[in-house]
């Protein structure tokens, strides 16, 4: 690793400390409040600025956080204090502050044969940056700014780097998500997103628990791929000697745990999909998806709704009201405002493009790509497509692109689907819907399927499909039809991308920019494309 000028000297201040008896890497720092509760302080504690001058601090209160300004002028440095809550502005004053090694308290330390008061060492040795802990009491400044006037203080952790020059602007992307922590530091608008993240999905667990979903945990590797139309990421299991995959989806796990008596599922989960990468697709993201048997799709079109306004109810930092970007760029105003639209997904596309896609059963793919061009419609590798690939890719061409919404979009061709239940008045079509805002899909859900003789035709169908090269085509699973034998209850599942809808609700236009550590290509392999 490389190290600048300004890097070398910080070590050198580093050692030097140590070897003076200084522990520069804290065991704990106990007691500490919160910078937010001090500035809440009752104007009543604050101290006079003279009689601290005279006396110093009494340390009346205790804190702690990363220096991120520091300025010396005459008997006095000030400096700003930064923790998760907020800033707060720090004073060290000449001959009224000591100096904690974390062995004992102290007016001075000797570095290099050479005698350093205490604030010497809060002048020279805590470099922006460093991490420390302060004692203290408050007050104003002439210029009516809270400070804290600093009694006693000590290192808890230094830091060797400075922040890197290109990132004072934050204008460099990349840099952003490779170290996300920099950016976190300097700009609270992403600070701020990130936490409020969490305490999105924290509502939306309040409101399973709520609603009486069990929270449970399934695999993350499967032996078959077999849970949606994706490519998957594929791993070898060394001790089985057998390939497994990364799953997709959790679906047909948590529908096994209806099986076993479970009536109401949830898991919050990571899942994997070997796919594209642009600003609305990401290969490793989180989702949420639950099961409720005695459902079907219509009542979790209830449930999305009630979902997000008790979101909007409970994080009044979300607005129903939101400006989103389309796959074109194009900006429109979306309303969360329940109750949402409702649009036929067969009737749709037949409006627009004159192609009924429900008439097209598993093996019609020459005929339905015959179709799509006579209409005059072309996509990316349609040739190698099968039917279901087909339709979707048609949705997402002539219909999608025209949807504000939020809207459901339902009524999908059973052949779509291989894991949803078929309508009974008419068994061409499914019982599906997805949620489209302004072109991106952020929800989906289905009456599901739970006869297992219809299950394991889908998946045989499905098997030819991939063998036809459609990577997306789904496999088989015999182990989820075994247990489908032993009865599976009538339910309806559903499926919601947090990342995406999060990036919408706080009109974001990259995925990464809510995900605090988004997956990038190695710089190695990057510098390694460069010099090709």
């Amino acid at each position: 690793m490389e190290y600048s000028r300004e890097s070398l000297d910080r070590q050198e201040k580093i050692q030097n400390l140590k070897d003076a008896g200084v522990i520069c890497y804290a065991n704990n720092y106990r007691g500490k409040q919160d910078i937010r509760d001090i500035v809440a302080t009752n104007e009543s504690e604050y101290k006079d600025v003279e009689s601290l001058m005279e006396n110093g601090s009494k340390k009346s209160f205790k804190t702690a956080g990363r220096l991120m300004s520091s300025r010396g002028m005459w008997k006095l440095v000030f400096a700003k204090l930064r923790d998760h809550s907020g800033d707060i502005q720090i004073c060290f004053m000449k001959d009224k502050v000591v100096f904690n090694t974390w062995k004992e308290v102290v007016n001075s330390i000797v570095i290099d044969n050479e005698e350093k008061t205490a604030y010497k060492i809060a002048e020279k040795f805590c470099q922006v940056w460093d991490y420390i802990g302060v004692e203290w009491e408050l007050f104003l400044t002439k210029h009516w700014e809270l400070t804290i006037f600093v009694n006693e203080f000590q290192i808890l952790s230094k830091a060797i780097r400075p922040l890197p020059e290109k990132f004072h602007g934050l204008t460099d992307k990349e840099s952003i998500y490779r170290q996300r922590y920099l950016d976190l530091i300097m700009d609270d608008n992403s600070y701020n997103r990130f936490f409020l993240r969490s305490k999105f999905v924290k509502t939306l667990r309040n409101f399973y628990d709520k609603n009486t979903f069990v929270e449970i945990e399934t695999p993350v590797l499967w032996n078959a791929a077999s849970w949606a139309a994706a490519a998957p990421f594929i791993t070898h299991h060394n001790d089985f000697d057998e390939d497994y995959f990364l799953r997709i989806s959790p679906e047909t796990a948590l529908k096994k745990a209806t099986v076993g008596r479970f009536e109401r599922v949830v898991e919050f989960t990571r899942n994997f999909r070997n796919e594209w990468s642009d600003p609305s697709h990401i290969q490793e993201f989180s989702a949420i998806e639950h099961y409720a048997t005695w459902w079907n799709y219509e009542d979790n079109m209830k449930f999305t709704e009630e979902m997000f306004d008790f979101v909007f109810k409970n994080i009044p930092e979300l607005s129903k009201e939101v400006d989103v970007k389309d796959k074109q760029g194009i900006t429109k105003r979306v309303s969360f405002q329940t109750p949402w639209q409702r649009i036929d997904y067969i009737e749709g596309i037949k409006e627009v493009s004159g192609v009924d896609v429900s008439k097209y059963v598993i093996w019609d793919e020459a005929k339905l790509l015959s179709d799509i061009k006579s209409a005059w419609i072309q996509f990316e590798w349609m040739d190698k497509m099968v039917v279901p690939t087909l339709i979707d890719y048609l949705f997402k061409k002539v219909l999608r692109p025209s949807i504000v919404g939020p809207a459901f979009v339902y009524n999908y061709p059973k052949t779509m689907q291989p894991l949803a239940r078929q309508n009974d008045e008419n068994p061409s079509i499914v019982e599906q819907f997805q949620v489209v805002v302004n072109g991106w899909e952020i929800i989906k859900a289905y009456s599901e399927l739970v006869d297992p003789a219809i299950q394991k035709a889908n998946f045989d169908a499905q098997a030819k499909a991939k063998e036809m090269w459609d990577e997306e085509a789904t496999s088989g699973d015999d182990d989820f039809v075994l247990a489908m034998e032993y009865g599976m209850p009538c339910q309806s599942g559903w499926w919601m991308w947090i990342e995406r809808v999060f990036s919408l609700l706080t009109e974001q236009e990259n995925l990464r920019d809510v995900v605090l550590f988004p997956t990038m290509k190695s710089e190695k392999q990057g510098e390694a494309k460069k010099e090709d």
